[in-house]
């Protein structure tokens, strides 16, 4: 982001699959990343946190059940354990049997098909800055090579600063719901390029003044394509979507 209010160019897609696949597959697993694939998706959105082990591994709560048929506290797992479970099976028969993967594993994959990915470093409670620290520090060893680097997001603030101290190359937006009244200072504080927002609480004066203060914008999750080329024509960068279905990729 340029001091002087102008914009460098935004290697990301303008359409983002949410947690991989969106609905169409389950989430956080290769195997909703082969289904974005397969829709044309060219950018990608997971969810990544440590194992008890610091291993980087994709889930987006701090628990296990919803996602698979495990239980208890994804922290208190090792990747070993983590990798045991059945990360598919939820969301219907054709996927029984997806595991967990690891961010190594979803690197291979995202430079063998040329996918730009987000992600959105996920600590569960009490490991913010290691979270922070070791994402970014993967992310920026497994993509050493590639000419766009992954875009790291977070709520956390302190997951932020983490991965800005670790590996300050590697670029960062700052995930919230509601933009907030100081968002400029905040995005600033955090050395972030970009703003991720909910679609919803955002209009179109907010927008201008984000683009013209120098920052990139992402909104989630918007699954509409009326909606979609609304916030396209207000200049939003990208939008992430759960219904890769009804949003075209191109």
């Amino acid at each position: 982001m340029s001091d002087s209010g102008s914009t460098p160019a935004w290697p990301y897609p303008r359409f983002i699959a949410h947690r991989g696949g969106g609905v169409l597959a389950p989430e956080n697993t290769l195997a909703g990343f082969r289904e974005g694939r397969r829709y044309g998706y060219c950018g990608a959105e997971c969810d990544v946190k440590l194992s008890a082990d610091d291993v980087c591994f994709l889930l987006h709560d701090d628990t296990v059940e919803r996602t698979s048929n495990g239980h208890g506290a994804a922290a208190a797992m090792s990747m070993a354990q983590l990798a045991r479970l059945d990360a598919g099976g939820w969301k219907g028969a054709a996927f029984a049997g997806e595991p967990m993967p690891t961010l190594d594993n979803v690197a291979a994959y995202c430079l063998a098909q040329d996918i730009a990915l987000n992600i959105e470093i996920k600590p569960c409670p009490g490991r913010e800055k290691d979270t922070g620290a070791l994402v970014a520090a993967a992310a920026a060893r497994l993509w050493a090579a590639a000419p766009v680097p992954p875009l790291l997001s977070s709520f956390s603030a302190e997951a932020l600063r983490a991965a800005r101290e670790a590996v300050p190359h590697v670029p960062r937006a700052w995930l919230v719901e509601q933009v907030p009244a100081d968002w400029e200072t905040g995005l600033r504080e955090l050395g972030c390029i970009a703003l991720h927002c909910d679609y919803l609480g955002l209009s179109a004066e907010l927008a201008a003044a984000i683009k013209q203060a120098g920052f990139q914008l992402l909104c989630y999750t918007v699954n509409r394509p009326a909606d979609a080329e609304r916030l396209l024509a207000w200049g939003v960068d990208s939008v992430c979507t759960d219904r890769l279905d009804l949003l075209a990729a191109g």
